[in-house]
């Protein structure tokens, strides 16, 4: 497997008044193209900023940060911008969906700034959204969804680009349990095809979907270990 994330002793400070906090300290985690890891750790660990930092929305304040063979520690906001419309796809435990437009026009959003012709968005957009099986609902608002449904909407909206990354932020903190279990079923179908999955969750039945679990604590990784008990669908519908 080729490297697709590599930080190498990467910090994270912010400065509040006259107090220096340290979010991060010395973090160093390589995953490999394929891979699906769970960021886990109580509140304050520092998982979020690490979250941030990967998906491109924050820099270090020291170290270095390769993401797909381009260093991106210290790129501007515009630049930022644009690697993570070409290589992140983002799902949100919020949805983040626009309430006015329809499930395609929402999915076709990053197209937009990726320069796509209107033809070309809605033909993506629909793929996407058929290959979370929303195809029927193409036309729909969010508001005509339920909360499974707009989570789906929001997965296709980050498969759309075709990403080198899928980064899922507590993706089931709004949806009931059974839905959870839906959505995860979803990401381990699209794990299976190949797509490399990073997600923050503070659930430890749904960081069980992942193949990889870090736990970080205080700023530090705590442990990085390899999951031997997934959980898959035909193992919890056995349970």
């Amino acid at each position: 497997m080729s490297t697709i994330i590599q930080t190498t002793e990467i910090s994270k400070t912010y400065r509040m008044g006259t107090e220096v906090v340290e979010a991060l300290k010395t973090i160093s985690i390589t995953i490999d193209r394929g891979e699906y890891v769970a960021f886990m750790g109580p509140s304050g660990s520092g998982k979020s900023t690490l979250m941030n930092i990967i998906g491109c929305l924050d820099t270090p304040t020291a170290g270095q940060y390769v993401l797909n063979n381009h260093d991106v520690s210290h790129l501007t906001e515009n630049e930022l911008a644009e690697i993570r419309n070409k290589e992140i796809g983002f799902v949100f435990q919020t949805f983040n969906l626009l309430p006015r437009a329809s499930a395609l026009e929402n999915v076709a959003l990053p197209l937009i700034y990726a320069g796509y012709g209107k033809y070309d968005r809605e033909e993506m957009a629909f793929a996407a959204l058929d290959n979370v099986g929303l195809g029927d609902r193409a036309g729909h608002r969010p508001n005509e969804l339920s909360g499974g449904q707009r989570q789906r909407v929001a997965i296709a909206r980050a498969l759309v680009n075709n990403p080198s990354i899928i980064l899922a932020d507590e993706p089931t903190g709004n949806l009931d349990t059974k839905t959870s279990y839906d959505i995860m079923d979803l990401f381990q179908e699209l794990h299976d095809k190949g797509n490399t999955i990073i997600m923050v969750t503070h659930e430890d039945d749904i960081a069980h979907y992942a193949h990889r679990i870090i736990r970080l604590r205080d700023g530090l990784v705590e442990t990085d270990k390899i999951n031997n008990e997934i959980t898959r669908t035909s193992v919890r519908e056995e349970v």
